[in-house]
């Protein structure tokens, strides 16, 4: 499952991601951030971890900046 999801995110980062660049508060990107914590914590608590960093990556947030896994 952890693979899939890994392939999922790549194809999004090559395809819709190259036309979002720029949009995420972040270093690194959110859907890196999404991978990376994916392949160190696994998949129930990466996909929380990264779903809870999208929740705070919007125009209004007073997050921002480098937030790494």
């Amino acid at each position: 499952m952890k693979h899939v999801l890994i392939l999922i995110i790549n194809l999004y980062q090559n395809s819709l991601g190259l036309f979002m660049r720029g949009a995420c508060r972040f270093s690194p990107t959110c859907s890196e951030y999404m991978k990376e914590s994916i392949k160190k914590y696994g998949v129930v608590w990466g996909l929380q971890k990264g779903l809870l960093r999208l929740l705070r990556c919007h125009p209004y947030s007073k997050h921002f900046g480098i937030d790494e896994v």
